[in-house]
């Protein structure tokens, strides 16, 4: 059998094998994060946040239409596309894998040997099924997301250029070469990720067409970063920032209709083209002629963002950014709405950078484009201390950044940082916490899944041997058992995949150094080149291990060639034949192992739980809700319960952090679904681009700061007003509101809600509900929308919200009353729990994600989540409870208990976050104990006793583990309070923990002394 057919063969038999292992493990449904959004717009080519993927939504309407048209198989449809690119990147990893290999074995392109073939074979299988079981990829592949899609394009990209390589002297063989230029294309459709593979093929075509030296090659490799940028900013940005400055003149100044000028920009691009075709031609200018054919097709492949100004002008429920015009396509594909941040030069956190005006922000009027406040823009050159590679810059304090920059540069409190403790904290946090441990989790083994935030106890990456891991992080055999041996995350490989792909690495190195610096310039641009662009600080909200399987994929193949290295060794032992059958079969081994760590935790085939919880939300909105959230999680279920299984269309969910934008806005005011427009106070006019983005509260001559004003009146009226009294110039040249007053009132008739059923006739109904905002200084538009929502509902349309946090910046808070999952606005003073109306929804709407079925994995998002379901459960039960139903409050902490089981969600368990896990399974204690539940009640008091004592024995044995609790919890106590404790280093990153394990298991001894009676 030829080489050729034996190669494809295998090729596609490892292919078959990733899309069955993808099949069997991929979630059924949405699962959290971004793929409820995803699903509900390729259902029906909708537009999903900045900056979009037009591709990702045709491909899955495309697969949607293959599953039978049909809603109910829509998550099944778009996870089924994951499922195949994934297994496609497999099959191009394969025969890119085989391709170096043969250059190692055999460098003449002639016959195979048979033992030759089985090594070339081997180290192809080696490493594409090493990629195929590797923790980042497999979690991409089996969700509906565009990281898997992304990957095929990544991978079909490197195969097609090294595919040009082997037919780089025959007649036509530059076609492949434009074919890559319009595969660049299409996947900007999907992900940026793909430009990264430029500088290696770069360099690919320079080693085929030149002699190498020193100096070409770092023109050479000079060129291909030069490319990867002009297509980033050129082709990618300035041709759509043409494009609507073309149509800005055409429809302003010229006053032809909206798009005309957009397209005459891209006739004349057309126009340029064929001119310069023809001209390089005439001239014989093959490069020139190239560049023209490759800028061609890649716009080609780019147009598929024509389809985001189609269906934006639609007005599809799912609108992000309200893509309606050229220039709100300059802003999507811009990230306008997500900030800015420094790469190669800007200042310290210390130091804010001046914001500067970009001009007057455009935006689409009725005939014609209307200037709408200043586009604002930060000068990070412009700072007193702006240097080069500033990498702790951001001055929040949103995410601990910092703490964060002084947990991994050394800075000290009241320390201004110098450029080498930028270089300190690019090394221990962006380059060895946000990179490093992602690449060892894959290759090396990993701690457990709780997100870790640099201490020694969470997600680190591990190598299985015992003293290795020790040395590093302390004594392993003292880890809690929930976060350690229990946790299906533990997943020891040994170091056996990074063995191998070093191996291969330092193999290929000496072999052929010109494949290794290809495929290590495509290890490095999609790995530490993405660190430095990234420029992450503070904590993350999710790990972010998904951002570099690019990086992950290149060292893959060099795991494949390792299995030539450890042939190559064993050939100097025993006879070739032999070596190669003995290393085949030990190199296959290692993803077979990868395979059986991984799996447990990889396996979603069972799990529904973002699906239920978003039913179960939706399902707990009286009828024509309006329902505020506050997180990507709480959102993105809740559109794909919608908007593919038509779960109560009727809830108008509102973004709290779209809210601010001018185009949800505009939405508000539109019909959505069976969800009726509504006032939001506030015309388009008065909310259009940057006008109101930001409202101070300023006193004013003739408002009493202590007196309640009508809150309608008050946004309508002053909010609303562009009277000279009510506005202020800013230093950036934009005009700012003013609001006189902290206080407002919102008045309410009686009669009329309690004949509406919003209250009960025991309830004591206020007359005006009094809301002071004490808490800031000003008023963001998205409380604005919040406030102006609560003004014009007239308690009519039910005004919910997903947390009884989110809103308590608003003063609202005491107003708040639970209904099943979430907080309603009534007319009632610290009314905490709608006791009948929660027990109801509980047990006749609650799902719980499949989660009493054997083997489900809930990774520490679903715990999170699972952990609000059971909090809710614990808080209505108390409130039954208190009110003497205790057989209620025992019936819905049992139907918990049925549909949760302990062996997928253990009621004691470790977790970040100051033991949130363990503080609210003893809140479901207290249910348990008011509710008369002595059963469940000793099982919870046992489950929390043993992880909390394994925490404490832990954390004792972090330091010289001579103190008993109680020493141990006052000096965490003391350090929380900024005073001297003597605790080590590793003890004092685990002081909120501490000192909450200890109170949790204090009270855990007063319930058992008194017998439960609280």
């Amino acid at each position: 059998m030829t080489y050729n057919r034996v190669n494809n063969l295998i090729g596609w038999t490892v292919c078959a094998i990733a899309c069955t292992v993808y099949f069997l493990t991929m979630e059924p449904t949405t699962s959290f994060w971004d793929t409820g959004e995803f699903i509900s717009a390729a259902n029906k080519l909708q537009i999903p946040h900045p900056p979009g993927a037009p591709l990702f939504i045709l491909l899955g309407r495309f697969f949607i239409i293959l599953f039978g048209d049909d809603p109910s198989n829509a998550a099944l449809a778009v996870n089924s596309l994951s499922a195949v690119a994934s297994g496609f990147t497999i099959l191009f990893l394969f025969w890119t894998i085989t391709f170096f290999a043969k250059k190692l074995v055999h460098p003449a392109d002639d016959k195979l040997s048979t033992n030759q073939m089985i090594s070339v074979m081997s180290a192809g299988v080696t490493g594409a099924l090493a990629y195929t079981f590797s923790d980042s990829f497999w979690f991409s592949a089996v969700e509906g997301e565009v990281y898997a899609l992304s990957s095929f394009f990544t991978a079909i990209v490197f195969w097609a250029a090294l595919k040009w390589e082997r037919r780089a002297d025959q007649p036509g063989a530059d076609r492949w070469l434009i074919l890559i230029f319009f595969l660049m294309g299409l996947s900007i459709g999907v992900h940026l990720l793909n430009l990264l593979t430029i500088p290696g093929i770069v360099m690919i075509y320079y080693f085929r067409k030149y002699k190498p030296t020193i100096r070409g090659s770092i023109i050479a490799f000079i060129t291909g970063c030069l490319i990867t940028g002009l297509v980033q900013i050129f082709v990618i940005q300035y041709t759509i920032k043409g494009a609507g400055a073309f149509d800005l003149f055409f429809v302003n100044e010229l006053g032809l209709p909206f798009f005309s000028g957009f397209a005459v920009f891209f006739i004349l691009i057309a126009a340029a083209i064929v001119f310069t075709l023809r001209y390089a031609n005439r001239k014989n200018k093959y490069f020139l002629r190239l560049a023209a054919w490759g800028v061609m097709f890649m716009l080609l492949g780019y147009s598929t963002y024509i389809t985001t100004l189609l269906r934006s002008n639609a007005d599809t429920a799912v609108d992000m950014f309200n893509v309606d015009s050229p220039q709100s396509l300059a802003g999507y594909l811009g990230r306008q709405d997500y900030g800015d941040w420094p790469i190669a030069y800007g200042p310290d956190f210390t130091d804010h950078a001046p914001v500067v005006s970009g001009g007057d922000k455009m935006v689409k009027g009725k005939d014609k484009y209307e200037a709408a406040g200043k586009v604002s823009i930060q000068n990070w050159g412009g700072a007193p201390s702006s240097h080069l590679f500033p990498r702790m810059w951001d001055a929040n304090t949103d995410r601990n950044q910092v703490g964060i920059y002084q947990n991994f540069s050394g800075l000290g409190d009241g320390d201004n940082p110098t450029l080498a403790h930028n270089v300190k904290f690019f090394a221990n946090y962006q380059a060895g916490w946000m990179y490093m441990r992602y690449f060892m989790w894959n290759f090396a083994g990993k701690q457990n899944d709780v997100q870790g935030f640099g201490n020694v106890r969470d997600s680190n990456w591990i190598s299985g041997v015992p003293f290795v891991d020790n040395v590093l992080y302390g004594d392993q055999s003292t880890l809690p058992d929930s976060i350690h041996k229990e946790n299906k995350a533990y997943n020891r490989l040994f170091m056996l995949p990074l063995a191998l792909g070093i191996a291969g690495m330092i193999f290929q190195y000496k072999r052929n150094r010109r494949n290794f610096i290809v495929n290590g310039l495509l290890f490095f641009f999609t790995g530490l080149a993405i660190v430095v662009y990234l420029n992450q600080s503070g904590q993350q909200p999710r790990e972010r291990d998904y951002a570099f399987v690019g990086s992950f994929y290149a060292f893959a193949a060099w795991i494949g060639l390792g299995a030539l290295a450890v042939s190559s060794q064993l050939s100097k032992l025993v006879q070739p034949r032999y070596a190669t059958t003995l290393a085949a079969a030990f190199c296959l081994g290692v993803p077979l192992l990868m395979a059986q760590q991984e799996w447990d935790d990889h396996d979603r085939s069972q799990k529904t739980l973002a699906r239920d919880m978003a039913k179960s939300y939706l399902e707990s909105c009286p009828p024509n809700a309006i329902l505020f959230t506050f997180e990507d999680n709480d959102t993105y279920p809740l559109w794909y319960a919608q908007e593919i299984e038509g779960i109560r269309p009727d809830v108008r969910v509102i973004v709290h952090t779209l809210a601010g934008t001018d185009w949800f806005m505009d939405q508000l005011r539109q019909k959505r679904n069976s969800s009726a427009a509504f006032d939001v106070v506030l015309n388009s006019d008065q909310t259009k681009g940057s006008r109101r983005e930001v409202i101070f509260f300023s006193k004013l001559p003739g408002f009493d700061e202590n007196k309640y004003y009508d809150l309608h009146s008050s946004l309508k009226n002053i909010a609303g007003s562009d009277d000279p009294r009510f506005t202020t110039p800013g230093e950036d040249g934009e005009t700012y509101n003013l609001l006189p007053m902290r206080k407002f009132s919102l008045p309410v008739d009686i009669e009329a809600v309690k004949k509406s059923g919003l209250v009960k006739q025991s309830d004591s109904v206020v007359s005006e509900l009094k809301i002071d905002i004490a808490k800031q200084n000003y008023l963001l538009r998205n409380d604005l929308t919040v406030l102006a929502v609560m003004a014009t509902s007239s308690w009519q349309r039910p005004v919910c919200f997903t947390s009884a946090g989110g809103p308590d910046n608003l003063g609202i808070s005491k107003y708040l009353r639970q209904e099943g999952l979430i907080y309603r606005l009534v007319p009632v003073e610290n009314s905490e729990v709608d006791n009948e109306r929660s027990y109801n929804l509980v047990m006749k709407h609650f799902e719980y994600g499949n989660t009493n079925k054997r083997g489900v994995y809930l990774d520490e998002d679903n715990r999170r989540r699972m952990n609000i379901i059971k909090l809710a459960h614990a808080q209505i039960a108390i409130s039954l409870s208190n009110a003497g139903e205790k057989e209620k409050a025992r019936q819905v902490l049992q139907h918990f208990e049925k549909n949760v089981s302990t062996q997928n969600m253990p009621h004691g368990m470790t977790s970040g976050r100051g033991n949130h896990h363990d503080a609210i399974a003893s809140e479901y204690l207290r249910a348990a104990y008011l509710a008369g539940d002595k059963a469940l009640a000793k099982s919870i008091s046992d489950a929390l006793k043993k992880d909390l004592m394994q925490q404490m024995i832990y954390y004792k044995r972090s330091g010289d583990d001579i103190m008993n609790d109680e020493q141990l919890a006052t000096n965490a106590w003391l350090l929380l309070q900024g005073k001297s404790a003597e605790l080590s280093e590793r003890q004092a990153s685990f002081a909120s923990d501490i000192l909450s394990s200890y109170q949790i298991l204090h009270q855990l001894e007063q319930w058992e002394k008194t017998g439960g009676i609280l």
